[in-house]
């Protein structure tokens, strides 16, 4: 075992130490009262070979090494009807498709995604700072957000379709 997969396991363990934690907390506040749209999901953790297990080896890529797609690949790319994107790992809602624009970039882009659906970081892959977003729920990797969006945020969230699973309305 080496020592990137010894600190996985320690933060994974601290982080669902932490979880159960707060949910818990949560529980006892009396929670049953919240609406489903202003509830999130509980957080998925699993090992690498489970995520190997339930993705495509081009969705491990992306999801779980932060990988990122060839542009014009996804056939989301030019979907249009009513719906709602959820996140092809874990199903958590993420967009809804009225956030949704066509940036020419090659990659599905939004302006906008559903409150709480996603953390951030800072990532220096390609030298310079960039926002890089992953799922709430489970941690997977969709991609980063530019600041050259149309009205009204001024963001692109510029999403690997492959991370991606969209529901009609």
């Amino acid at each position: 075992m080496n020592r990137r997969q010894l600190l996985k396991i320690g933060v994974g363990l601290l982080f669902t130490t932490a979880t159960m934690s707060l949910a818990s907390r949560i529980a006892t506040a009396g929670q049953e009262g919240m609406s489903n749209q202003t509830r999130k999901m509980e957080k998925l953790i699993m090992s690498d070979d489970e995520w190997r297990e339930k993705l495509t080896p081009e969705q491990f890529y992306i999801l779980r090494e932060e990988g990122t797609e060839r542009p014009f690949s996804s056939a989301l790319n030019d979907e249009k009807r009513d719906g709602t994107y959820h996140c092809a790992a874990c199903e958590q809602a993420l967009f809804l498709s009225n956030m949704k624009f066509d940036s020419g970039t090659g990659w599905p882009s939004f302006f906008e995604s559903i409150d709480g659906a996603f953390e951030t970081k800072t990532d220096f892959k390609l030298i310079y700072p960039r926002k890089e977003y992953h799922c709430s729920r489970c941690g997977g990797h969709h991609g980063h957000i530019f600041k050259d969006g149309p009205p009204p945020t001024g963001k692109r969230w510029c999403n690997n379709g492959v991370a991606l699973k969209f529901i009609p309305a």
